[in-house]
């Protein structure tokens, strides 16, 4: 008896704590499933006409001005979309059958000689052979001529001279009676722009037998860090 009193009490317990499952049939945010079925009719009637739907068919808020400093972003687009479609226009029709639409160019600016249809239209095949002709007529032909002889007015020629010469760069060749030091020679080697200046210089002021700018200490005939080398490769030498 005790056991059965206990099972009554816990089955009436369970009962309690049983939730209520809502009715699905009186639809969702509507009064019935009814009213949903012609809401979604009369909005589905709208969207395939040539007009927006109306607000109410859409959402029961109602729209601020276009402008109007409480209006959002998309209260403007709707008020947008409205006036272009009422605009009379007719809408762009984006197919493959379709044109692209013409774009006109500036007459001041983009160049159409890409574009064969425009070029064809203003030149042509013959046209264009009586100009290249005509350009032809105006070459001027400048014969070669054989380069001039040195006669030595214009200085050392430090190409000849390393072509005469056969010794390694810091060979000792020529005595200095007054050996310069390195420091000297490289205070001295700075007032020259380059080596090829320093070497002719050097050559101007009785070298490669005399150093008087103190430009080779160690009598090699080489002024500062001028190399015969690349001249002589280049001759094959």
């Amino acid at each position: 008896m005790m056991r059965y009193v206990f099972g009554t009490l816990a089955l009436v317990a369970l009962g309690a704590c049983t939730t209520t499952v809502p009715d699905s049939a009186a639809g969702v945010g509507f009064g019935d499933y009814s009213a949903y079925q012609r809401e979604l009719a009369a909005r589905e009637a709208e969207l395939n006409g040539q007009a927006l739907p109306s607000a109410s068919a859409v959402s029961s808020e109602t729209l601020s001005p276009a402008g109007a400093p409480n209006s959002t972003e998309a209260e403007r687009l709707a008020s947008d979309t409205t006036a272009a479609l009422n605009s009379g226009d007719a809408p762009l029709n984006a197919s493959p059958s379709n044109p692209a639409p013409e774009v006109a160019l500036n007459a001041a600016g983009i160049s159409d000689e890409n574009d064969f249809g425009n070029v064809s239209s203003l030149r042509s095949i013959e046209g264009d052979k009586a100009r290249i002709e005509q350009n032809r007529a105006q070459y001027q032909v400048v014969t070669p001529t054989a380069l001039p002889s040195r006669n030595g007015a214009e200085g050392p020629n430090i190409v000849a001279y390393a072509l005469q010469t056969r010794h390694s760069v810091g060979q000792p060749v020529y005595k200095r009676l007054f050996a310069a030091s390195e420091k000297r020679a490289l205070r001295n080697c700075a007032a020259y722009a380059s080596d090829d200046q320093a070497q002719t210089a050097f050559l101007a002021k009785g070298g490669p037998e005399r150093d008087r700018l103190g430009l080779d200490p160690d009598g090699d005939g080489y002024a500062c860090r001028w190399d015969p080398t690349p001249f002589r490769a280049y001759s094959g030498g």
